[in-house]
């Protein structure tokens, strides 16, 4: 720890693997998902309200966060599904629960973020 030696080429190639399989999950749940598009969809509405409404950098930084967020908190929530359902196909109150749980988690952080961005932009309006 704490050495200054630059990454090893494999370390370079083990690392850009990592990202090529993070953006290839985006992707895949972009293309299969519904709800991951809805919110891609809202996340692009909310940045050309935000070029219209003039949003200040703090502003900004609040959206950043909301919209980073929520889109990675559907991804968890896809995850979860995934998971779930390599692990049974029957129907299981556990794999409910869970599945469930995660569902929620996603609609409490778009509730929370609804809120937020409404604070934001109608205070632009009055």
């Amino acid at each position: 720890m704490g050495s200054q030696d630059p990454l090893k080429p494999n370390e370079w190639i083990r690392l850009k693997k990592s990202f090529s399989h993070a953006f290839a999950g985006i992707i895949k749940t972009f293309m299969s998902e519904r709800n991951f598009k809805i919110h891609t969809g809202a996340a692009v509405i909310v940045i050309v309200c935000g070029f219209v409404f003039r949003l200040s950098v703090l502003e900004w930084a609040v959206m950043f966060i909301l919209i980073g967020g929520m889109l990675a908190l559907e991804l968890m929530n896809t995850a979860v599904e995934h998971v779930v359902d390599l692990i049974t196909k029957k129907s299981h109150p556990l794999a409910k629960a869970a599945k469930d749980a995660a569902a929620g988690a996603v609609c409490v952080f778009a509730a929370v973020s609804c809120i937020i961005g409404l604070l934001i932009f109608l205070s632009k309006l009055f």
